[in-house]
């Protein structure tokens, strides 16, 4: 395959191996309910990627409303949980994790909290595929600043330079430019 030149193959979670749109949509709904909000879904597609309590900081702001953002993302991970394998599927690009499975180093570098990804990749059976995995809880800067990516690279042991990531998202594919990896705008291609 075209990326056997790399050491490291980092991926992004929601969007790019999983379609996880329709549950986080759902879930928000739910969370906002109570408070009477809504949230704009172009708005929050342009924060692909950013973690929740991020996008929960801009919803709130938006509704001009005195209110936690980390509290809303905890309501907004509860709904999450409460409904989140409904409509999970795999998407295309899990064919090349398969694929490199036992040839190249793979981690997962999501804007999604670390329990979330592993729970959502160990239901889907794709835990195993990955030797690491970083969420938003588990870096300080979140896309598109590079650190996501460059704790991937430091956990499975590559170096950055050798590494590339896999994106559906503006900020991430600025995080991992940033991070001096190659980056596939997953958007943009075609997975046979």
């Amino acid at each position: 395959m075209i990326y056997d030149q790399y050491q490291g193959l980092i991926f992004d979670m929601d969007g790019t191996l999983v379609n996880t749109a329709p549950t986080h949509r759902k879930a928000w709904k739910q969370a906002l309910a109570p408070y009477g909000m809504q949230f704009d879904e172009a708005a929050v597609v342009l924060l692909s990627g950013a973690p929740t309590w991020y996008i929960a900081k801009m919803i709130i702001e938006s509704h001009q409303i005195d209110m936690d953002p980390y509290q809303l993302s905890r309501e907004k991970n509860t709904a999450l949980y409460n409904i989140f394998f409904d409509d999970i599927t795999t998407l295309p690009l899990i064919e090349v994790v398969k694929h490199y499975h036992g040839h190249r180093l793979m981690a997962v570098g999501t804007g999604s909290e670390h329990a979330v990804a592993k729970a959502l990749l160990h239901y889907l059976g794709l835990l195993k595929y990955f030797n690491a995995i970083v969420g938003a809880d588990n870096v300080t800067y979140h896309k598109p600043d590079p650190q996501t990516f460059l704790r991937c690279a430091e956990l499975i042991g590559v170096q950055p330079e050798t590494c590339v990531v896999f994106e559906d998202a503006d900020l991430g594919i600025m995080a991992a430019k940033a991070a001096n990896m190659a980056v596939v705008d997953v958007r943009k291609m075609l997975v046979a």
